[in-house]
C-alpha cells in the first residue's frame, strides 16, 4: 500500500477525500460494451454433461486478455445471440481494462444440462463429478479454445456464485490465476437457511428457487414463488406455524424442501456439503468479500478466509469487509447505508477501483503494484478503512464482560451476593419480533442495524449495559456469548445481540432518513441465534433437562466496531426472534419441522450471572497506538 493511503487510513479521514488522493491505476485500454463480442458455448465435461458457457470477448485482438470468469446457478442472461449488455461485469474498470469475461450456468440450471444439487458436496476423489472437477473441465476448455486468451484464469461470484468459486479453488486448474469468492456461502447449517441449526423461517420463500429441477437446458424460468396472498411477512409466517402447515406449499416436487425437513440436524447430509474442510494446497491468490451487515452470508466469508489462512499458510490471503448488506460492494449506488445507519460517499466504488481491480490486474495482467493488505476493515463505528496485517488484528487484548443482577455489563465477575439469575417469560403466543414495523418484507436485510428500542422495552428481553463510555472501545474479531441458562421446558433458543447505544443529545444530520430520530439510538451491532438442542453437539441433539443450569456457547462472528466516547455497550438476551426464526416448540421433538400446535408451549427462561455460573461476553479489544 502506498505510504500516502496508509497515513490517510491511519488517521480516518473521510472515506472521500481518500478515494480522490489515492494514485489510480493506468488503464492502457477503454472499452465500453460496444467493444465486446458475445459467443456462446456448451463446454463438455468429463462425464459428457454440457455446461452452457456466454463469452464476451474484446473485438481488439490485436493483444491477449486474461480470463475472468463466473459460474452460477442463476443463469447468464440474456441469452439472445448479439445481444451484450451494458454492464457486462459490476466492475466498470474491468470492463474497460479488458478482459474475456465468462458466465456459466452450472449443472442443471438454465441452459445446462444435468441435474441440480444443492451446495454439491467435493469428492476428493479424482474420478467423482463436483464443482471442482466442472470448474477445472471449464478452464480447460476455455484456455484451449478461446482465441486472444494469455492462459491466466481468474473467478469471483457473489452470494451462490461465491460458494461455486470457493468450490473451484480445491485442485484448481493451474491456469487459474486468482479467485475472489464474495459473500460466499460455505455451510448451509450455519448460513441463509440455518444459523447454528435454527432454521432461518424467512427464506422459506425462496425455497422453490433452489429446489425444482428443470427437465432440461432452457432459458425461461421453471420454478414458481409462492402466491402469499399478502405483504405482511409476520402475518403469514404465522399462519405457516408449525413448519408442517407449509407442506400444503410445496409438494414432493420441491427436493430441496423435502431435504430441509428430513436432516433437521447436522448429520452426513449437511456435513458432506461444507466445503471448509476441502479448502487446501491453495496455490493462487484468494481474496474473501463481505459485508458486515450482510443478513443472508456472514458466516461464509469469515470463515472462507480462516480455512484458507489455516490450511495454507504461504498463500496470498485476503479478506474485505465493508459496511455492506449483502453484495452491496457490486452496487454503482455512491451513497452507501444499511437500513437507517449511513456509511460515507463511495465506499463501493472505492472497493472497485482500489481493491477488487488492482487484485485482478496484478495477478492476470502482471500489473506492477505492492500487495494489498492481508486484512482491509471498515469500521462500522468510526466509519473508516483500516489494514491489518492479521485478522484478527495482533493488538487486541481478549477481555470478558459479565452481565450482574442490576442490568451492569463490565468486566467484573459477579459475587454470590447478587441475584443469581435474571428471569422471564417466553410467550410462545408473543414472540419477539426481529423489526418493530408490523409489515415485514420476506427476504430480511435492513434488520441488522436497526434500532432495538422496541426490543429492549419488552418484558422477555433482558438487557445489561456498560456505564456511559468515557473513551472509544474497539472491538475487533470474534465474539462469544458464553451462556450459563436453565428453561422450564425442554427445547429452547437463545438469541444475543450486541447493541451500540447512542447518547441522548446526538444530532441528526443531513443523511438522517425522515422520521428517525438518532437520540438514545439503539443500533444493532451484531446477533446471532442457536438452537439450544444443539449446544453440544450439531449431529446429536439433546433435550434440555428442565430448570437445570446449562452452558451454552454461543459464537457471534467477527465484528469491527468502535463504540464512541459517549455511548453505551448494550447486550440483549431473548429466546424468539420471529419471523426471522421458526419457532420453537419449547418442548423437545425430535424434529421441528414435523411439530404439531400441542407441541408448543410457554416456558420460564432464567439468565445465570453468579460466581459459580458467570454469564459472559468474550471480545477481542483493540488497543490503542
Amino acid at each position: 500500500m502506498l505510504a500516502s493511503k496508509r497515513i490517510f487510513i491511519l488517521l480516518g479521514v473521510v472515506l472521500l477525500t481518500l478515494y480522490l488522493t489515492v494514485p489510480s491505476f493506468a488503464q492502457e485500454n477503454n472499452f465500453s460494451s460496444k467493444d465486446y463480442e458475445k459467443s456462446q458455448f456448451d463446454i463438455e465435461m468429463r462425464d459428457g454433461i454440457k455446461l452452457h458457457a456466454v463469452v464476451y470477448a474484446p473485438k481488439d485482438t490485436t493483444q491477449d486478455y486474461p480470463i475472468l470468469m463466473k459460474r452460477t446457478p442463476y443463469s447468464c442472461r440474456p441469452y439472445e445471440e448479439g445481444k451484450v449488455p451494458e454492464r457486462i461485469m459490476h466492475n466498470p474498470h474491468l470492463q474497460k481494462e479488458g478482459f474475456i469475461f465468462v458466465c456459466q450456468d452450472v449443472r442443471g440450471r438454465w441452459m445446462s444440462e444435468g441435474d441440480y444439487t444443492t451446495m454439491t458436496p467435493n469428492r476428493e476423489d479424482p474420478d467423482k463429478i463436483d464443482e471442482s472437477s466442472d470448474t477445472y473441465d471449464t478452464v480447460e476448455w476455455l484456455i484451449n479454445n478461446i482465441p486472444n486468451n494469455n492462459g491466466k484464469v481468474g473467478q469471483w461470484g457473489i452470494s451462490y456464485p461465491g460458494f461455486y468459486t470457493t468450490a473451484g479453488l480445491p485442485d484448481a486448474h493451474p491456469a487459474m490465476a486468482a479467485s475472489s469468492p464474495q459473500a460466499p456461502i460455505s455451510d448451509f447449517f450455519f448460513d441463509d437457511f440455518h444459523h447454528h441449526g435454527a432454521y432461518l423461517m424467512s427464506y422459506w420463500y425462496v425455497t422453490p428457487l433452489f429446489g425444482i429441477q428443470h427437465e432440461g437446458p432452457t432459458d425461461t424460468a421453471w420454478y414458481n414463488f409462492t402466491d402469499t396472498g399478502t405483504q405482511d411477512g409476520y402475518y403469514f409466517y404465522e399462519s405457516i406455524t408449525p413448519l408442517s402447515k407449509a407442506d400444503k406449499y410445496y409438494s414432493e416436487e420441491n427436493f430441496f424442501w423435502q431435504e430441509l425437513k428430513t436432516h433437521p440436524n447436522y448429520d452426513e447430509f449437511w456435513q458432506s456439503r461444507n466445503i471448509l474442510p476441502h479448502l487446501k494446497d491453495i496455490d493462487h491468490p484468494v481474496m474473501t468479500v463481505g459485508g458486515w451487515f450482510d443478513a443472508e452470508d456472514l458466516y461464509g466469508p469469515l470463515n472462507t478466509y480462516r480455512s484458507i489462512e489455516e490450511k495454507n499458510p504461504d498463500t496470498e490471503n485476503t479478506i474485505v469487509m465493508g459496511p455492506w448488506s449483502h453484495g452491496q460492494w457490486a452496487s454503482g449506488n455512491s451513497h452507501q447505508s444499511v437500513g437507517e445507519i449511513y456509511f460515507g460517499e463511495g465506499i463501493s466504488a472505492f472497493y472497485q477501483k482500489e481493491i477488487e481491480y488492482p487484485f485482478f490486474m496484478k495477478h492476470l495482467k502482471g500489473t506492477d503494484t505492492k500487495e494489498l493488505p492481508e486484512a482491509y476493515m471498515f469500521d462500522t463505528g468510526k466509519k473508516s478503512w483500516s489494514t491489518f496485517d492479521h485478522w484478527p488484528p495482533k493488538r487486541v487484548q481478549q477481555e470478558s464482560w459479565y452481565i450482574h443482577s442490576d442490568g451492569d455489563l463490565n468486566s467484573k465477575k459477579p459475587n454470590n451476593t447478587n441475584q443469581k439469575y435474571t428471569e422471564y417469560k417466553s410467550d410462545i403466543d408473543n414472540p419477539v419480533p426481529y423489526k418493530e414495523e408490523s409489515e415485514l418484507v420476506f427476504i430480511p436485510q435492513d434488520y441488522m442495524t436497526d434500532d432495538q428500542r422496541f426490543a429492549s422495552r419488552r418484558p422477555d428481553v433482558v438487557t445489561f449495559e456498560t456505564e456511559v463510555l468515557e473513551e472509544d472501545v474497539t472491538l475487533a474479531g470474534d465474539i462469544l456469548a458464553d451462556l450459563f441458562v436453565s428453561t422450564s421446558g425442554t427445547a429452547s433458543d437463545w438469541v444475543v445481540k450486541l447493541v451500540d447505544v447512542y447518547p441522548p443529545s446526538i444530532e441528526e444530520n443531513e443523511h438522517t432518513p425522515k422520521n428517525v430520530e438518532f437520540d438514545n439510538y439503539h443500533q444493532m451491532v451484531r446477533s446471532e441465534v442457536m438452537r439450544g438442542r444443539f449446544r453440544d453437539s450439531y449431529e446429536n441433539p439433546e433435550p434440555f433437562k428442565p430448570n437445570k443450569v446449562t452452558n451454552i456457547e454461543l459464537p457471534l462472528q467477527d465484528v469491527y466496531h468502535t463504540f464512541k466516547k459517549g455511548h453505551k455497550i448494550q447486550i440483549q438476551i431473548q429466546s424468539t426472534w420471529f419471523p426471522l426464526v421458526d419457532l420453537n416448540p419449547q418442548k423437545y421433538v425430535p424434529n421441528i419441522f414435523e411439530a404439531d400446535e400441542n407441541d408448543f408451549q410457554d416456558a420460564i427462561q432464567r439468565i445465570y450471572h453468579s460466581s459459580k455460573y458467570p454469564t459472559s461476553i468474550d471480545v477481542k479489544v483493540l488497543e490503542k497506538n
